[in-house]
């Protein structure tokens, strides 16, 4: 006869492996799910925001339907410092936002048709429902993490760089 001493092979495992077999499945499953949710890198646009220090490259995520603008970057706690959201709109007009269930404080640069920056609003607060206005017509915004703006003297009237915007 043969002793297996393995916990398998007595029927299960024991006093202390059940925890790091939890920990083990809870990690598998995290991981999944973030595989879900977190954006694939064919899923970016290049754009630039340019500045008077130069070109800032960034890789956007492209919301250019209403399930995609409502969504936005709610509940993501953590957005890569050259990443950001571009809101495509069909039409100039004004608009508002909110950082209802937005974790991480942003920037929120209102973009004319021409791709010149009318509005910044800088630092929005994670979790606010307090509203954000373009303070005028604009036909797109872009979302980068709070301070980006700031940081490369980013100005009203810098322009953008991408496909969307018409020169």
């Amino acid at each position: 006869m043969i002793h297996l001493r393995t916990p398998l092979a007595r029927g299960g495992l024991v006093r202390g492996q059940w925890g790091r077999a939890i920990v083990l499945a809870l990690v598998a499953q995290a991981v999944f799910l973030f595989a879900l949710i977190s954006p694939r890198a064919d899923d970016f646009s290049s754009l630039s925001l340019v500045t008077a220090s130069g070109a800032h490259p960034f890789q956007v995520e492209i919301a250019a339907d209403e399930g995609s603008r409502e969504k936005g970057l709610m509940n993501r706690r953590y957005m890569p410092a050259d990443r950001g959201m571009l809101f495509e709109f069909e039409r100039e007009a004004p608009v508002a936002f909110w950082m209802k269930n937005t974790y991480i404080p942003l920037d929120m640069i209102f973009i004319g048709r021409n791709g010149a920056i009318t509005h910044i609003a800088a630092n929005a607060e994670p979790l606010s429902e307090a509203v954000i206005p373009s303070g005028g017509p604009c036909v797109a915004v872009l979302e980068v993490n709070g301070g980006v703006a700031a940081k490369i003297g980013l100005r009203v009237g810098d322009k953008v760089r991408h496909p969307f915007f018409k020169p």
